[in-house]
Protein backbone atom coordinates (compact mmCIF):
# COMPACT_ATOMS: atom_id res chain seq x y z
CA UNK A 1 0.00 0.00 0.00
CA UNK A 2 1.05 3.54 -0.64
CA UNK A 3 3.00 4.74 2.38
CA UNK A 4 1.60 8.23 2.00
CA UNK A 5 -1.60 7.39 3.88
CA UNK A 6 -1.52 9.13 7.25
CA UNK A 7 -3.54 7.71 10.13
CA UNK A 8 -5.71 9.83 12.35
CA UNK A 9 -8.39 9.70 15.01
CA UNK A 10 -11.41 11.89 15.71
CA UNK A 11 -11.58 13.44 19.17
CA UNK A 12 -15.24 12.33 19.16
CA UNK A 13 -13.86 8.97 20.26
CA UNK A 14 -13.32 10.57 23.69
CA UNK A 15 -15.20 13.86 23.91
CA UNK A 16 -17.97 16.12 22.67
CA UNK A 17 -17.93 18.97 21.96
CA UNK A 18 -14.32 19.74 21.05
CA UNK A 19 -13.14 22.85 22.93
CA UNK A 20 -9.77 24.54 23.43
CA UNK A 21 -9.29 22.29 26.49
CA UNK A 22 -9.48 19.20 24.26
CA UNK A 23 -5.84 19.78 23.28
CA UNK A 24 -5.09 17.76 26.45
CA UNK A 25 -5.81 14.69 24.28
CA UNK A 26 -3.02 15.49 21.79
CA UNK A 27 0.02 14.01 23.62
CA UNK A 28 -1.83 10.69 24.09
CA UNK A 29 -2.95 10.65 20.42
CA UNK A 30 0.64 11.24 19.28
CA UNK A 31 2.00 8.58 21.63
CA UNK A 32 -0.41 6.00 20.19
CA UNK A 33 1.20 6.56 16.78
CA UNK A 34 -1.32 8.81 15.01
CA UNK A 35 -0.19 11.51 12.55
CA UNK A 36 -3.51 13.35 12.37
CA UNK A 37 -6.17 14.52 14.81
CA UNK A 38 -9.66 15.11 13.45
CA UNK A 39 -11.39 18.08 15.01
CA UNK A 40 -15.19 17.95 14.86
CA UNK A 41 -16.56 21.48 15.14
CA UNK A 42 -19.82 21.61 17.08
CA UNK A 43 -19.48 25.06 18.70
CA UNK A 44 -16.94 27.19 16.81
CA UNK A 45 -16.81 29.83 19.56
CA UNK A 46 -15.40 27.26 22.00
CA UNK A 47 -12.32 26.66 19.81
CA UNK A 48 -9.34 29.01 19.91
CA UNK A 49 -7.71 28.15 16.58
CA UNK A 50 -4.29 29.64 17.39
CA UNK A 51 -4.08 27.77 20.69
CA UNK A 52 -5.06 24.50 18.96
CA UNK A 53 -2.53 25.08 16.16
CA UNK A 54 0.27 25.60 18.68
CA UNK A 55 -0.71 22.37 20.50
CA UNK A 56 -0.74 20.47 17.18
CA UNK A 57 2.73 21.79 16.32
CA UNK A 58 4.05 21.04 19.83
CA UNK A 59 2.90 17.43 19.47
CA UNK A 60 3.94 16.94 15.84
CA UNK A 61 0.35 16.40 14.68
CA UNK A 62 -1.63 17.58 11.68
CA UNK A 63 -5.35 18.37 11.76
CA UNK A 64 -8.40 17.62 9.68
CA UNK A 65 -11.65 19.48 10.32
CA UNK A 66 -15.09 17.94 10.19
CA UNK A 67 -18.40 19.81 10.37
CA UNK A 68 -21.42 18.84 12.47
CA UNK A 69 -24.72 19.49 10.71
CA UNK A 70 -27.61 19.23 13.14
CA UNK A 71 -31.27 20.23 12.61
CA UNK A 72 -30.51 23.98 12.90
CA UNK A 73 -28.12 23.81 9.90
CA UNK A 74 -29.97 22.43 6.88
CA UNK A 75 -29.29 23.56 3.31
CA UNK A 76 -32.35 21.63 2.03
CA UNK A 77 -34.87 23.15 4.50
CA UNK A 78 -37.94 25.18 3.54
CA UNK A 79 -36.85 27.70 6.17
CA UNK A 80 -34.04 29.84 4.70
CA UNK A 81 -32.89 30.83 8.21
CA UNK A 82 -31.47 27.32 8.47
CA UNK A 83 -29.51 27.94 5.24
CA UNK A 84 -28.13 31.19 6.71
CA UNK A 85 -27.13 29.38 9.92
CA UNK A 86 -25.23 26.91 7.77
CA UNK A 87 -23.42 29.59 5.75
CA UNK A 88 -22.36 31.39 8.96
CA UNK A 89 -21.22 28.13 10.51
CA UNK A 90 -19.19 26.93 7.49
CA UNK A 91 -17.51 30.35 7.33
CA UNK A 92 -16.36 29.86 10.94
CA UNK A 93 -15.14 26.36 10.02
CA UNK A 94 -13.28 27.66 6.94
CA UNK A 95 -11.52 30.25 9.10
CA UNK A 96 -10.51 27.50 11.53
CA UNK A 97 -9.21 25.36 8.61
CA UNK A 98 -7.03 28.29 7.53
CA UNK A 99 -5.57 28.74 11.02
CA UNK A 100 -4.90 25.01 11.43
CA UNK A 101 -3.39 24.65 7.95
CA UNK A 102 -5.82 22.09 6.63
CA UNK A 103 -7.02 22.40 3.03
CA UNK A 104 -10.61 21.15 3.23
CA UNK A 105 -13.71 21.00 5.41
CA UNK A 106 -15.37 17.58 5.58
CA UNK A 107 -18.86 16.39 6.44
CA UNK A 108 -22.42 15.75 5.24
CA UNK A 109 -23.12 19.44 4.70
CA UNK A 110 -25.80 18.94 2.02
CA UNK A 111 -28.59 18.42 4.61
CA UNK A 112 -29.23 18.01 8.33
CA UNK A 113 -28.01 14.71 9.80
CA UNK A 114 -30.93 12.56 10.92
CA UNK A 115 -33.24 13.92 8.23
CA UNK A 116 -34.62 10.64 6.93
CA UNK A 117 -38.25 10.71 5.80
CA UNK A 118 -40.53 9.29 3.18
CA UNK A 119 -41.34 12.28 0.94
CA UNK A 120 -42.76 12.67 -2.56
CA UNK A 121 -40.48 12.63 -5.60
CA UNK A 122 -41.50 16.22 -6.17
CA UNK A 123 -40.33 17.27 -2.68
CA UNK A 124 -37.15 15.24 -3.17
CA UNK A 125 -36.42 17.17 -6.38
CA UNK A 126 -36.98 20.51 -4.62
CA UNK A 127 -34.58 19.55 -1.80
CA UNK A 128 -31.98 18.23 -4.25
CA UNK A 129 -32.12 21.55 -6.10
CA UNK A 130 -31.61 23.46 -2.85
CA UNK A 131 -28.65 21.27 -1.89
CA UNK A 132 -27.03 21.88 -5.29
CA UNK A 133 -27.61 25.64 -5.30
CA UNK A 134 -26.55 26.16 -1.69
CA UNK A 135 -23.46 23.96 -2.03
CA UNK A 136 -22.42 25.91 -5.13
CA UNK A 137 -22.42 28.94 -2.84
CA UNK A 138 -20.51 27.00 -0.15
CA UNK A 139 -17.90 26.07 -2.80
CA UNK A 140 -17.52 29.74 -3.76
CA UNK A 141 -17.04 30.63 -0.08
CA UNK A 142 -14.52 27.79 0.31
CA UNK A 143 -12.61 29.09 -2.74
CA UNK A 144 -12.22 32.49 -1.06
CA UNK A 145 -10.45 30.65 1.77
CA UNK A 146 -8.37 28.51 -0.65
CA UNK A 147 -10.24 25.37 0.44
CA UNK A 148 -12.18 22.38 -0.86
CA UNK A 149 -15.19 20.69 0.71
CA UNK A 150 -15.39 16.90 1.20
CA UNK A 151 -19.01 15.69 1.05
CA UNK A 152 -19.85 12.55 3.02
CA UNK A 153 -22.59 10.05 2.12
CA UNK A 154 -24.48 8.81 5.19
CA UNK A 155 -26.47 5.64 5.73
CA UNK A 156 -30.24 5.61 5.13
CA UNK A 157 -31.03 5.98 8.85
CA UNK A 158 -29.17 9.31 8.98
CA UNK A 159 -30.00 10.83 5.58
CA UNK A 160 -32.57 10.39 2.83
CA UNK A 161 -30.53 12.43 0.31
CA UNK A 162 -27.00 11.03 -0.15
CA UNK A 163 -26.32 7.41 0.85
CA UNK A 164 -23.80 6.03 -1.66
CA UNK A 165 -20.79 6.88 -3.82
CA UNK A 166 -23.14 7.04 -6.77
CA UNK A 167 -25.37 9.58 -4.97
CA UNK A 168 -22.48 11.80 -3.96
CA UNK A 169 -20.98 11.77 -7.48
CA UNK A 170 -24.33 12.79 -8.94
CA UNK A 171 -24.44 15.67 -6.45
CA UNK A 172 -20.86 16.72 -7.28
CA UNK A 173 -21.57 16.64 -11.01
CA UNK A 174 -24.62 18.85 -10.46
CA UNK A 175 -22.67 21.28 -8.24
CA UNK A 176 -20.02 21.40 -10.98
CA UNK A 177 -17.32 23.14 -8.93
CA UNK A 178 -13.71 21.90 -8.95
CA UNK A 179 -13.40 22.15 -5.16
CA UNK A 180 -16.40 19.89 -4.43
CA UNK A 181 -14.78 16.61 -3.33
CA UNK A 182 -15.64 13.47 -1.37
CA UNK A 183 -15.19 11.89 2.05
CA UNK A 184 -16.04 8.18 2.30
CA UNK A 185 -16.76 6.58 5.67
CA UNK A 186 -16.41 2.79 5.87
CA UNK A 187 -19.17 2.52 8.48
CA UNK A 188 -21.79 4.01 6.16
CA UNK A 189 -20.37 2.11 3.19
CA UNK A 190 -20.84 -1.29 4.86
CA UNK A 191 -24.55 -0.48 5.17
CA UNK A 192 -25.16 1.11 1.77
CA UNK A 193 -22.67 -0.05 -0.86
CA UNK A 194 -22.90 -3.26 -2.90
CA UNK A 195 -19.13 -3.40 -3.43
CA UNK A 196 -16.67 -1.29 -1.46
CA UNK A 197 -13.86 -1.49 -3.99
CA UNK A 198 -16.13 -0.38 -6.85
CA UNK A 199 -17.59 2.42 -4.72
CA UNK A 200 -14.08 3.80 -4.15
CA UNK A 201 -13.21 3.44 -7.85
CA UNK A 202 -16.39 5.36 -8.79
CA UNK A 203 -15.33 8.35 -6.70
CA UNK A 204 -11.75 8.16 -7.98
CA UNK A 205 -9.63 11.28 -7.60
CA UNK A 206 -12.50 13.17 -5.97
CA UNK A 207 -11.76 11.19 -2.79
CA UNK A 208 -9.72 13.40 -0.45
CA UNK A 209 -10.63 11.95 2.97
CA UNK A 210 -11.49 8.59 4.52
CA UNK A 211 -13.08 7.76 7.87
CA UNK A 212 -13.26 4.25 9.29
CA UNK A 213 -14.64 2.19 12.13
CA UNK A 214 -16.30 -1.22 11.91
CA UNK A 215 -19.73 -2.00 10.47
CA UNK A 216 -20.89 -1.99 14.13
CA UNK A 217 -19.00 1.27 14.86
CA UNK A 218 -16.42 -0.67 16.88
CA UNK A 219 -12.65 -1.16 16.59
CA UNK A 220 -11.45 -1.58 12.98
CA UNK A 221 -10.71 -5.25 12.32
CA UNK A 222 -13.33 -6.65 14.72
CA UNK A 223 -16.32 -6.76 12.38
CA UNK A 224 -17.58 -7.52 8.88
CA UNK A 225 -15.91 -4.75 6.85
CA UNK A 226 -14.19 -6.23 3.73
CA UNK A 227 -10.86 -4.58 4.51
CA UNK A 228 -8.98 -6.20 1.61
CA UNK A 229 -11.53 -4.69 -0.84
CA UNK A 230 -11.11 -1.37 0.94
CA UNK A 231 -7.33 -1.55 0.55
CA UNK A 232 -7.53 -2.56 -3.12
CA UNK A 233 -9.98 0.26 -3.86
CA UNK A 234 -7.64 2.86 -2.34
CA UNK A 235 -4.69 1.35 -4.26
CA UNK A 236 -6.72 1.48 -7.50
CA UNK A 237 -7.09 5.26 -7.21
CA UNK A 238 -3.64 5.94 -5.64
CA UNK A 239 -5.29 7.47 -2.58
CA UNK A 240 -2.92 9.74 -0.64
CA UNK A 241 -5.07 11.39 2.03
CA UNK A 242 -5.68 10.60 5.67
CA UNK A 243 -7.54 7.64 7.14
CA UNK A 244 -9.23 8.68 10.36
CA UNK A 245 -10.87 6.46 12.97
CA UNK A 246 -14.28 7.96 13.74
CA UNK A 247 -16.46 6.54 16.45
CA UNK A 248 -18.05 7.90 19.60
CA UNK A 249 -18.01 7.47 23.34
CA UNK A 250 -21.20 6.17 24.99
CA UNK A 251 -20.30 8.44 27.95
CA UNK A 252 -21.58 11.51 26.10
CA UNK A 253 -25.27 10.73 26.13
CA UNK A 254 -26.45 13.30 23.58
CA UNK A 255 -23.91 12.27 20.96
CA UNK A 256 -24.28 8.54 21.66
CA UNK A 257 -28.07 8.89 21.32
CA UNK A 258 -27.71 10.71 18.01
CA UNK A 259 -25.58 7.90 16.53
CA UNK A 260 -27.42 5.06 18.35
CA UNK A 261 -24.51 3.74 20.41
CA UNK A 262 -26.21 2.03 23.36
CA UNK A 263 -23.25 0.10 24.78
CA UNK A 264 -19.49 0.33 25.09
CA UNK A 265 -17.60 -0.86 22.00
CA UNK A 266 -14.25 -1.43 23.74
CA UNK A 267 -12.93 -1.83 27.29
CA UNK A 268 -11.83 1.80 27.05
CA UNK A 269 -11.72 4.50 24.39
CA UNK A 270 -7.91 4.42 24.61
CA UNK A 271 -7.99 0.69 23.81
CA UNK A 272 -10.31 1.44 20.86
CA UNK A 273 -7.81 3.95 19.43
CA UNK A 274 -4.62 1.98 20.05
CA UNK A 275 -5.93 -1.36 18.74
CA UNK A 276 -7.58 0.46 15.84
CA UNK A 277 -4.38 2.12 14.64
CA UNK A 278 -2.41 -1.12 15.01
CA UNK A 279 -4.91 -2.87 12.74
CA UNK A 280 -4.96 -0.04 10.17
CA UNK A 281 -1.17 0.19 10.00
CA UNK A 282 -0.91 -3.59 9.58
CA UNK A 283 -3.58 -3.55 6.85
CA UNK A 284 -2.82 -0.37 4.90
CA UNK A 285 0.73 0.80 5.64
Amino acid sequence: MNNSIEFGVSTWLWQSPFTSESIALFPKIKKMGFDVVEIPVEIPSKIDGKLVKKALDDNGLKATVCGAFGPTKDLTADNVTLHKNCFTYVTDCFELCNILGTDFLAGPMYSAVGKARMVSQEQRKIEWGRAVKNLQRVCEMAKEHGLSIALEPLNRFESDLINTSKDVMRLINDINQPNAKVLLDGFHMTIEEQNIREAIQLVGDKLIHVQVSENHRGIPGTGLTPWSDFKKGLEDINYEGSMVIESFTPEIEELAGAVCIWKTLADSQDQFASEGIQFLKKTFA
